[in-house]
């Protein structure tokens, strides 16, 4: 991959509604996937296949799915599932790629996904198999990577040996997540030195929260660290409902701002992406926690005469 070209993973549709108190309606849901398409996010995390009890916010996702078939995008639509029932469920849906998450501390994982971390990684290899041989694409998240709410600290050695154990599920790229805000720049420089010594040939994606006002420095040092694949949220909304206070990811539009004025290329169109992030507030009526749209882009855009 060109060494300027970053590739952006918009987690909105998902990642940012699971978090909204109110359910946006399919159709609602299903526009502004495709304004995102259109402003050229080349991935987008669209549904999530987990149990509608625990997220009825993401209840509707084989709905989501097939209102998308019809839509004439370049984009990938990216599935999220959690164990083997959610992933035949995306596999029925259609989804082209499915991400999985697994967390780095048994505290997390026993709260966020009702399993142990061994029992996690299980179900991934099987899912990560039966991808394979069903030709879609399979990814895997290591959450709480740099922080647990329940066990503070996490080592760099344990999210290393976690992640030899998902490289065998040969993924297209593993992900590291900041679930609940608490990386600072350093942290994101040694850990990414030590996963891609340790596994040269892993595809690395980076997934960052801004709870504690570091996610785009965070982005930076990954970006800075060899990290070519970013996750972000349209408007910064979402964060994990099951880690507490985890507020916002990256807003896309302000982590594009800061990737272009560094001569950077991701591919998106900024001005649409940022009319859809103002369509947004909008829609879920309320402010966005983003900055761009407040701010607006610079240098302003030209009218035309």
């Amino acid at each position: 991959m060109d060494s300027t070209l970053i590739e952006i993973v918009e987690v909105g549709p998902r990642d940012g509604l699971q978090s909204e108190s109110r359910v946006l309606p399919t159709a609602a849901k299903v526009e502004f996937i495709q304004r995102l398409a259109a402003a050229g996010l080349p991935r987008i995390e669209v549904a999530s296949f987990v149990n509608p009890k625990r997220v009825p916010q993401m209840a509707d996702a084989e709905d989501v799915l097939a209102a998308l078939r019809s839509t004439n995008t370049a984009a990938r639509f990216v599935g999220l599932v959690l164990n083997r029932r959610g992933f035949d469920r995306a596999q029925a849906a259609g989804c082209a790629e499915v991400g999985m998450v697994i967390a780095a501390t048994e505290s997390f994982s026993q709260r966020n996904q009702g399993c142990s971390v061994d029992d996690g990684i299980t179900a991934w290899l099987e899912i990560a198999s039966a991808a394979k041989a069903a030709g879609i694409r399979a990814q895997i998240t290591l959450s709480t990577a740099f922080g647990c709410p329940f066990e503070g600290e996490v080592a760099p050695a344990q999210v290393v040996a976690l992640a030899e154990r998902l490289a065998e599920g040969n993924p297209h790229e593993i992900a590291i997540a900041d679930t609940i805000g608490v990386a600072v720049p350093g942290q994101v420089t040694q850990l990414f030195a030590a996963l891609r010594a340790a596994l040269p040939r892993i595809r690395w994606r980076a997934h960052f929260h801004n709870t504690r006002n570091t996610g785009l420095a965070n982005a930076y040092a990954a970006v800075q660290a060899g990290v070519r694949a970013l996750d972000a949220s349209c408007g910064g909304i979402g964060g994990c409902p099951f880690a507490p206070a985890a507020t916002g990811n990256i807003p896309t539009e302000d982590l594009i701002y800061m990737l272009h004025r560094m001569d950077m290329d991701t591919g998106v169109d900024l001005p649409a992406l940022l009319d859809t992030s103002r369509w947004l507030q909008q829609t879920l009526e309320h402010t966005v926690p983003g900055m761009l749209v407040k701010a607006g882009l610079f240098p302003a855009p030209r009218k035309n005469a």
